[in-house]
């Protein structure tokens, strides 16, 4: 009977794996498929590498569907836990400093933001480090992170926050050099990638749940607008530095 019942167990497991996986594919497969047909159909080209194209695309859904997994058994579950004990700090400047450096060194193994700091060195020949940009902005995503959690603590509307770092983006865009303006905005996108987003909001949310006086549906969301504003802001005073 166990052993009956040990089979039915795999069974279902596997058809979840499986269920999950077509899940995932059914994300993937629709770009993949229409941008096979537009690039045959349209523009009259074949697709080059076939066979290793095939392994590609199913490698990319098994590792979509992995990471995606992992991110959901690990960084969302360990953000919320950690939001939900920062309390116990007792001691807001620490909560404070917590949520920097968790926004810097969050920012500087995001992928995305690499990818686009190797292109804008490249671009540049070289005027534009990596290492420099990188650090540009994981120090603004910090400081970002920092407002997001002062909003949480003290409950401040994201209205009396966003306004005032706008302005400032706006002020700091006329004096910085065109292309720092440009890469700025790519910086803010480029740092919403697969390990801030779920990390940082998690504890966003965690920490709210856990205040009194906070509403998790108002002051939990939009700190990831509030971490890229601040990479915005921060890459533009190193383009203003580097003109001077």
């Amino acid at each position: 009977m166990k052993e009956i019942q040990k089979r039915e167990r795999f069974k279902l497991s596997i058809a979840d794996v499986l269920t999950a996986l077509w899940d995932t594919a059914r994300n993937v497969l629709p770009i993949v498929l229409f941008l096979c047909a537009f690039q045959v159909l349209v523009l009259k080209k074949p697709i080059e590498g076939a066979k290793t194209f095939a392994v590609g695309t199913i490698l990319t859904i098994l590792g979509l569907h992995v990471f995606l997994k992992g991110v959901s058994l690990s960084l969302i579950p360990l953000g919320d836990s950690v939001g939900r004990n920062l309390i116990m700090l007792n001691n807001k400047y620490f909560i404070i400093i917590f949520g920097f450096m968790l926004g810097y060194f969050a920012t500087l193994v995001e992928p995305a933001l690499r990818a686009l700091a190797m292109e804008v060195e490249e671009i540049s020949a070289g005027a534009i480090p990596v290492n420099i940009l990188i650090q540009a902005v994981a120090i603004g995503f910090g400081l970002g992170m920092t407002l997001g959690i002062l909003k949480i603590l003290y409950n401040i509307s994201i209205k009396t926050i966003l306004m005032p770092i706008v302005t400032l983006a706006v002020i700091l865009g006329y004096f910085a050099p065109r292309e720092f303006v440009d890469i700025a905005i790519d910086s803010a996108s480029a740092t919403t990638g697969p390990v801030n987003v779920p990390l940082n909001m998690a504890i966003a949310l965690g920490l709210s749940k856990i205040l009194e006086a906070s509403d998790p549906l108002l002051n939990g969301f939009g700190i990831v607008g509030l971490t890229s504003m601040g990479a915005v802001v921060s890459v533009l005073v190193l383009g203003i530095l580097t003109k001077i």
